[in-house]
């Protein structure tokens, strides 16, 4: 397949750049950079074509990934490439499926770890949330309410292609959540429900994360809802000094992640010893 001209296939394309509601209607999004489309291909995600700079030489890497996703190979003038990949140098450039926003593709059970990211305003916050969840042995991240689109561009740059290494979901509200959890408790699984808030109840590291637990990580400027709120088992702080009033959302989900797989680890060795 040869693009060479502004065509219906190239302007849907250049759509899924910044329009959510065509991403979503297509079910279909782009994908850029060689570590996010590695991990897309080496976590089996569909991908339904790469383009490439027509008439030019190509990387082992990018052969390598043409021969191993399957995907659709369009070579595509390099002014229109340009346009897809905008600010970025692209020798490829995914168009991936939209996986379903399911809670059963979080696997359950004793170390069971989400991550709750309750509306957050900022792709690129969700991106590097992603990225810290995957780095710290999350599960799942789960993004709620009116919220950015963990699958536009600036997202799925921000994440460094953690956001193909484990489950994101999409959920309208906080009782979708909500409802999971009792389905998981129902089926014997201590699931406990832990919000983080400047004024919580107790130190994050004072609370009990070995077990299996939801994390809730509120708005950049607002935080928790208060659905959220009422929901919450727990509320525990992140102690700050300084002049500092507050952490940045995605910087708060970090350290709390950080801080549960540092009880996790030591849990283990416990257990070795």
């Amino acid at each position: 397949m040869r693009i060479t001209t502004s065509n219906a296939s190239f302007q849907q394309w250049q759509a899924l750049l910044t329009n959510r509601t065509k991403r979503q209607r297509s079910g279909r999004f782009l994908v850029q950079g060689v570590r996010p489309i590695t991990l897309a291909v080496q976590h089996g995600w569909v991908l339904s074509h790469l383009i490439y700079p027509d008439r030019q030489a190509l990387s082992s890497w990018a052969r390598e990934m043409l021969d191993r996703s399957g995907a659709t190979p369009v070579a595509m003038d390099t002014a229109l490439i340009a346009e897809l990949a905008e600010k970025e140098s692209s020798e490829l450039i995914g168009v991936a499926s939209l996986p379903a926003d399911s809670f059963d593709r979080i696997s359950v059970g004793p170390r069971l770890l989400a991550v709750v990211f309750d509306r957050p305003s900022t792709p690129g916050n969700i991106g590097t949330l992603i990225r810290s969840a995957d780095a710290f042995g999350a599960s799942a991240v789960i993004v709620t309410g009116h919220a950015a689109d963990p699958y536009d561009p600036r997202a799925v740059r921000a994440s460094t292609g953690s956001l193909f290494a484990l489950p994101v979901i999409r959920a309208d509200s906080h009782r979708e959540v909500l409802d999971w959890v009792a389905s998981v408790r129902r089926s014997g699984l201590d699931l406990r429900v832990a919000g983080t808030d400047e004024h919580g109840s107790e130190d994050v590291a004072s609370f009990d994360l070995t077990g299996p637990r939801v994390l809730l990580i509120g708005n950049e400027t607002h935080g928790l809802s208060a659905g959220w709120r009422a929901g919450a088992d727990t509320m525990v702080r992140i102690p700050i000094t300084g002049a500092a009033s507050s952490l940045n959302a995605a910087a708060a989900a970090t350290v709390v992640l950080y801080e549960a797989a540092r009880q996790r680890s030591a849990l283990i060795e416990a257990d070795r010893a």
